[in-house]
């Protein structure tokens, strides 16, 4: 539900729609369309389809089917990209993996490359390179560190303004070294 969608409008709907489908085997077992009507008002509705597909996916595989922790088993599944894995791979099983959002390509550019764009695919490959190099050794200290990342670019090195004086990382930042 956070692609592309700000955290307030989730929290709107987030609830509902757990209560609506609490486990994997309800999402499986639904109408594709109950599964986009409890979407509705979130936009982007594929992901609500391929939500759904990855439900059935994941449950056709037994009775104790989970989601699986490793990101590159992630991606095969229905509408998980590079991002989605890291961050699931990550968030929900504190494997030591890397995510790239816009907010953590801002941020690792700035930081360590800031002759790199990220809407350059070239460039992303090398920003994804060096998310993955600057990661810390365990999974639990890499779901600090991601999320220490996501807020960093979403609060203090933000798209509009650089808080400069207020960021943790400021003394190795090669973009403030330039300003």
């Amino acid at each position: 539900m956070l692609q592309q969608t700000q955290v307030s409008r989730v929290l709107e709907f987030y609830p509902a729609f757990l209560t609506r489908f609490p486990s994997l085997d309800a999402l499986a077992s639904a109408h594709k369309r109950d599964v986009v009507a409890a979407w509705e008002g979130l936009g982007y509705y594929a992901r609500a389809r391929n939500l759904h597909s990855l439900a059935r996916t994941v449950v056709s595989e037994g009775a104790d089917a989970r989601l699986p922790s490793d990101p590159e088993a992630l991606r095969e599944l229905p509408g998980i990209g590079a991002y989605t894995a890291g961050a699931v791979a990550s968030f929900a099983f504190e494997v030591r993996a890397a995510l790239v959002d816009t907010n953590v390509a801002r941020v690792i550019a700035r930081v360590f490359a800031p002759r790199l764009n990220p809407k350059r695919p070239r460039d992303l490959k090398r920003i994804w390179a060096i998310a993955e190099s600057i990661l810390p050794r365990s999974g639990k200290a890499t779901w600090t560190h991601n999320q220490a990342i996501m807020e960093l670019g979403a609060l203090v090195c933000t798209a509009r303004v650089k808080k400069c004086p207020e960021c943790p990382v400021k003394a190795i930042c090669k973009s403030r070294t330039r300003t």
